[in-house]
């Protein structure tokens, strides 16, 4: 008996028995084998030899790929090399994004400490207030909106809670028969903003004044009517103060 594997014309494995009287006998062979493209593979049954094979596929021939079906030759150090450069640049990248996360954090943790002021005055009263005998303070005693609590109706004066850049806004409301007047101070700094009008005949004005003032934590601002002037005010609200934080420094 023998079967015989040719590659190319080229024996690569073969099966052979003698006879051994009465009976059967199977013999098989296996290799793996590189194979370049166009190889050929063929089984021949030698000179004065015999197979035999009925239904139950006795005789077999078998042929497969190894996994990834690919001459090229796996290099597992180099392989491994690339991997852990991969896993450097995403642990760096990683990193990165964690960073841009914390600060992130930070700053959204920045904006919430951040008070929120603003505060919206009036005079209150239906009537005019005047002076002939020096300046007076003028007390905002109507809240309609104070916001961080920074304004105090007892002394008319609001108190900046933190360093920042401010929006101050006041408008004065008079009869035009008297000289009307409305000027902002800060504590230790002086006049800031004034509105003032001269008489001019029957009827009223208003005007109004503002600025983007620079305050440290604890600056305190008021508003005064000069000397012999006047200013006037209804539940309308003709003469107000007002103000609130753009952003700190």
């Amino acid at each position: 008996m023998s079967a015989v594997l040719y590659k190319n014309d080229n024996v690569q494995l073969i099966v052979h028995e003698q006879p051994s009287s009465e009976g059967s006998d199977t013999a098989s062979n296996g290799a793996a084998l590189l194979l370049e493209a166009g190889d050929r593979l063929k089984m021949v049954l030698w000179h004065n030899t015999q197979i035999w094979d009925n239904s139950n596929h006795h005789s077999t021939f078998l042929l497969f790929p190894m996994a990834g079906g690919s001459e090229t030759q796996v290099n597992p150090a180099a392989e491994l090399k690339t991997l852990q450069a991969s896993l450097t640049q995403l642990q760096a990248d990683n990193e990165a994004v964690k960073q841009r996360v914390e600060a992130a954090e930070k700053e959204l943790q920045v904006i919430k400490e951040v008070p929120k002021v603003a505060f919206a005055v009036s005079l209150g009263g239906n009537g005019l207030q005047k002076t002939t005998s020096g300046s007076q303070k003028l007390i905002y005693k109507e809240v309609l909106t104070n916001v961080g609590g920074a304004y105090n109706s007892e002394t008319g004066g609001f108190r900046a809670p933190i360093r920042g850049v401010y929006y101050i806004h006041f408008t004065a409301n008079a009869p035009t028969d008297f000289t009307m007047s409305a000027v902002l101070y800060k504590y230790g700094a002086g006049v800031q903003l004034i509105v003032h009008e001269q008489p001019s005949g029957e009827g009223s004005d208003t005007a109004s004044n503002s600025a983007t003032l620079q305050l440290e934590a604890g600056d305190r601002l008021y508003v005064e009517l000069w000397h012999n002037t006047q200013i006037w005010n209804n539940s309308n609200h003709h003469s107000t103060f007002s103000g609130f934080l753009l952003f700190p420094m």
